[in-house]
């Protein structure tokens, strides 16, 4: 299994994901998952336009992600899933998927969400998706770049 990491990020593809981490992890491929994204071609445009040259990019909805994966689609790669909410990676760990970390990036700000940091905001069903995952073994980190300290996410989500 070539996962390399996981995050949560609202805005999927932006400067940050495209830049910084696939460098930094030296990322082959980028597969955003979620079910509208994945049915939304002018999404998908955008998110091809802002993929870094060299590296692939897969928009999927969740179980066909994890179908790829699990049958060894991406094993000679290096794969950044990306998601914008924490209920697509419950649904990956559900149907097989191995994901060891999450890393809570970025989830924006909106009049339902609580602020847990400046970047990571929240409602009630998310909290209950991040303790299952929790539960499930995965663990959660925030970290907004590659340059900045590993948190344990449960300790702010508290």
């Amino acid at each position: 299994m070539t996962i390399i990491a996981n995050r949560i990020d609202g805005r999927l593809i932006h400067g940050q994901v495209a830049n910084l981490w696939t460098t930094t992890l030296n990322i082959s491929r980028i597969m955003v998952v979620d079910d509208e994204v994945a049915e939304n071609a002018i999404e998908k445009s955008g998110l091809k336009l802002a993929t870094p040259a060299g590296v692939k990019l897969s928009v999927l909805p969740v179980a066909k992600a994890a179908e790829n994966i699990l049958a060894g689609k991406y094993d000679s790669q290096r794969l950044l899933i990306v998601a914008k909410k924490p209920d697509r990676f419950l649904r990956l760990v559900e149907a097989g998927v191995p994901i060891e970390t999450l890393n809570v990036g970025n989830m924006s700000q909106t009049s339902e969400t609580r602020s847990i940091t400046r970047s990571i905001n929240v409602v009630d069903e998310d909290v209950a998706v991040f303790n299952k995952l929790h539960d499930k073994g995965v663990v959660l980190t925030a970290q907004m770049v590659p340059n900045d300290p590993v948190e344990d996410f449960m300790k702010l989500l508290k």
